[in-house]
């Protein structure tokens, strides 16, 4: 069965609809305490490139079941009345969650643009994950 709609195309989408944040703006959230940074990446990229500073790691597999307080694993950070700012690598899984949170009603969520490799590039503040 032949694909109808490729990843671009939902990555496009999404962005037409969500906020994205600048480099700028998302460096000037970091040490707000209304804000929660969110890193939707998988463990081993955290481990090898590390994440900014304070973030909250929630995996993109299991990011809406963490949101949805009906879920058995929902996580009560994200019940608090905060922004969330989520990022991966380079801002496509990002902005298909972001959107994601969107529909299922975050109404105080968006995405950095370029992700985390425009982040650290930047010469932006980065942190080692601590080891559990």
């Amino acid at each position: 069965m032949p694909i109808t709609k490729g990843y671009k195309d939902l990555i496009k989408e999404a962005r037409e609809r969500i906020t994205t944040l600048s480099l700028d703006e998302a460096k000037a959230k970091l040490e707000s305490p209304d804000t929660v940074f969110v890193d939707i990446r998988d463990v081993r990229e955290l481990e090898r490139e590390g994440l900014i500073p304070g973030a909250y790691h929630a995996p993109r597999g299991m990011l809406e079941f963490w949101v949805d307080p009906e879920s058995p694993y929902h996580k009560s950070v994200f019940a608090e009345d905060k922004d969330f700012v989520l990022y991966c690598a380079s801002a496509w899984r990002s902005s298909l969650a972001t959107a994601t949170l969107q529909d299922m009603g975050l109404t105080r969520v968006s995405h950095i643009d370029g992700g985390f490799k425009a982040w650290k590039e930047a010469g932006l503040p980065v942190a080692e994950k601590a080891a559990k």
